[in-house]
């Protein structure tokens, strides 16, 4: 049978031939490098030679792949690029569901990291960690950018660190430099060097920094930190920024005025709600990124004024398991919305009729794959194309919510669910396979999660709810709070909005202070 070999890795260093997977028949969603545009392979076959992509080929059963590769039939199935989430905190998975109404000065005060410094051991952090980062893969995040801030402790920072490597994923895990009682600066930075020193048993983990205090930290702590930054040369530094009304700002400008924005480091700011035009010119000029969270900045009222301006130094993050979905496919559907609402608006708002949709699914679809590759400056990443890291997802293009799909790229940011995902790789190795999680120890995990859960959630419900009142954090003479205009979804007397969960699993003591069958939420 004849054969096209679109694309080879002759003579690719590492590219041994004994360890070899063609997924055979799909439909590829690969990238272009000439033309930086997405090309769509149908009925061809993709060769995975150890951690890479050696070759694509137009046709389904080529003829010169080695001779002991193993076929899988991708017939009727979508191959994508692995997902990278550039902003997320792992440790916080057994919090899930319970911020379900919280804003983001709700969430400062009652789950951010100072607040839950005395909920965790290293156990919860660890169980947290690899649970989050196994719900990731089954969604198809193949790598994840950790902000890391569950730094309270050695032995719980540690822990995560130690949970990211058990996971399979591929995990920039940076932990957040952040001065606690019981964990000075100085020994977060002695930590830091020695988990530097470590050798990690796969190159799936990079170690990363994460620092926020570059405002409101101690002087002399700001400037060693980017001292070490720029003597380390860490492959990544992540920061959370906002801007606009927020008075905490970690600012590109003021990071730039510490040097550390010009280096060999890839600089990640999350959010940047308040993005400006100058930030936003800064971060072109010095090519550092924004990680836009759609839903959290939505969920939580961040706001999202300025952010589409800058969709060619930005890529997409999920932030916590707090709320939020765990894919990126959410993330990428909500943005390409949201974004394409609000410049719907600024037409309509002149009572002109919108002639062209402002922004496409191949463009969402690029924010949740390549750009974020390109943030974290591995341009292996979130492509596929003959040399990159093997980081794949195959979709069943047969399950109710993709059958008669035409457009791969539509189907994926428009239809496609984590349901669909029938095989996740990672490094070129099955992280999923069939639709199962293939990491052995998940069923003990669980039940350790659990528990671990529970606990936290008991602790952490015991907690009177936060009033706010006053300024956002003592900022003197702005930032005052206000409530925005709340809905009513039922006719007459109430809402339908209910309270704030508070059950601490104790069914008994409920049901006999309330006298009814079933919790009133």
């Amino acid at each position: 049978m004849r054969s096209t070999l679109l694309a080879s890795l002759a003579g690719y260093s590492g590219a041994a031939l004994s360890a070899s997977t063609l997924l055979s028949g799909g439909t590829i969603i690969a990238f272009d490098e000439d033309s930086k545009s997405l090309s769509v392979i149908r009925d061809g076959a993709l060769l995975v030679t150890d951690d890479r992509i050696a070759g694509l080929y137009d046709e389904a059963s080529p003829e010169d792949i080695p001779a002991d590769t193993e076929v899988v039939d991708c017939t009727h199935k979508i191959i994508t690029p692995g997902f990278i989430d550039t902003h997320r905190h792992g440790w916080q998975t057994a919090f899930k569901t319970l911020g379900s109404n919280t804003t983001l000065a709700d969430y400062f005060l009652t789950w951010s990291s100072p607040a839950a410094n005395h909920l965790f051991t290293a156990e919860d952090v660890y169980d947290g960690q690899l649970t989050g980062l196994l719900e990731a893969i089954n969604a198809g995040v193949t790598t994840t950018l950790d902000h890391a801030h569950s730094m309270w402790s050695t032995d719980r920072a540690e822990a995560g660190l130690e949970a990211s490597i058990e996971s399979g994923a591929r995990v920039i895990w940076a932990p957040a430099i952040d001065p606690t009682p019981n964990y000075p600066f100085a020994d977060q930075i002695k930590d830091w060097k020695r988990w530097n020193r470590r050798s990690f048993p796969n190159d799936l983990v990079t170690l990363g920094i994460a620092y926020d205090g570059w405002d409101i930290g101690v002087p002399e702590n700001t400037l060693a930190l980017a001292k070490l930054i720029k003597d380390a040369k860490p492959p990544v530094l992540t920061i959370h920024w906002l801007g606009g009304a927020w008075p905490i700002d970690s600012s590109p400008a003021l990071v730039h005025s510490f040097g550390v924005l010009n280096t060999s480091t890839a600089v990640v700011f999350s959010h940047g709600v308040g993005i400006t035009a100058a930030s936003a010119d800064l971060l072109r000029s010095t090519n550092q990124f924004l990680s836009i969270t759609p839903e959290s900045e939505m969920h939580c009222g961040h706001g999202h004024t300025y952010s589409h301006h800058i969709h060619e130094q930005a890529a997409l993050g999920v932030d916590t398991h707090l709320a939020f979905s765990t894919d990126i496919i959410t993330q990428a559907r909500l943005w390409l919305q949201r974004t394409r609402s609000r410049l719907f608006d600024e037409v309509l708002d002149h009572w002109h009729i919108p002639a062209k949709n402002p922004m496409s699914v191949n463009q969402a679809f690029l924010l949740a794959t390549r750009q974020g590759g390109l943030a974290l400056r591995r341009p292996d990443l979130g492509v596929i194309r003959p040399g990159a890291k093997a980081d794949l997802v195959i979709f069943n293009g047969r399950s109710p919510s993709l059958l008669g799909w035409a457009d791969p790229v539509a189907a994926v940011i428009l239809h496609a669910n984590v349901g669909d995902i029938e095989h996740v790789l990672v490094d070129g190795k099955f992280v999923k396979r069939d639709g199962k999680l293939t990491y052995e120890k998940y069923p003990e995990l669980v039940e350790s999660f659990l528990k671990s859960a529970e606990r936290i959630r008991a602790k952490a419900l015991e907690r009177p709810e936060p009033v706010l009142t006053g300024t956002f954090f003592g900022a003197e003479g702005r930032c005052f709070y206000a409530d925005a205009e709340q809905v009513d979804v039922v006719r007459g007397e109430g809402t339908g909005y209910g309270p704030l969960f508070r059950d601490t699993s104790d069914k008994s003591s409920a049901k006999a202070a309330s006298g009814k069958k079933h919790d009133e939420l």
